[in-house]
């Protein structure tokens, strides 16, 4: 009975060691996993502002606009339809970094472009959004089957390696003569 009581319980130094190599391999594999993870979540941004772009720009070229000022009196006038606008980058607001900036949009150098798309996010975003307007470029008058009329992209250094991600939506006319979009997203490094 003596010998049991006096007997110590624990781990070995061996079992310790085991433990702790266990830990570090895990870790290993998890770190690199969240990393990306991470960047994964910031990307998503991007797809839902190129989206916002998309359907700004859609509603605008079928929307009736008004570019000839006031019309003397008696004289024939009509609203221009299937317009674009011009193209359009932020200005003086972000910066390569992995971290989220507030866009001060009412001092924008092409805001009137960003207010005719209605984009105009409120939140601070990760991403610069540019739009190019391929063809003509802010006019009135698009024909149908215009393959190239809009690119929009987003672009961001989404870990701060000075790498940029890039993504790409690109619009033009279909025969009816109606915006329509790419079916997907181009991509170029989006986990950089």
């Amino acid at each position: 009975m003596n010998k049991l009581l006096s007997k110590k319980e624990g781990f070995t130094l061996i079992e310790l060691m085991i433990v702790v190599a266990i830990i570090g391999i895990l870790a290993a594999i998890a770190i690199p996993a969240f990393i990306n993870y991470v960047k994964r979540s910031k990307t998503s941004e991007a797809g839902a502002n190129l989206k916002s772009l998309f359907q700004g720009a859609a509603a605008y070229y079928e929307a009736e606009n008004w570019t000839q000022g006031v019309v003397a009196a008696g004289a024939a006038a009509a609203a221009s339809t299937h317009c674009t606008v011009d193209n359009a980058d932020p200005s003086g607001t972000w910066a390569a970094s992995d971290a989220k900036y507030v866009v001060d949009w009412p001092n924008q150098t092409d805001i009137a472009q960003y207010t005719a798309l209605n984009f105009a996010p409120a939140d601070p975003l990760y991403f610069e959004y540019h739009v190019l307007e391929q063809n003509n470029v802010g006019d009135c008058g698009h024909t149908p089957d215009e393959t190239d009329t809009y690119v929009f992209s987003a672009n961001a250094d989404l870990d701060g390696d000075g790498a940029l991600s890039t993504f790409e939506l690109s619009a033009g006319t279909n025969p009816d003569n109606a915006l329509y979009r790419a079916p997907g997203i181009f991509t170029q490094d989006p986990l950089e």
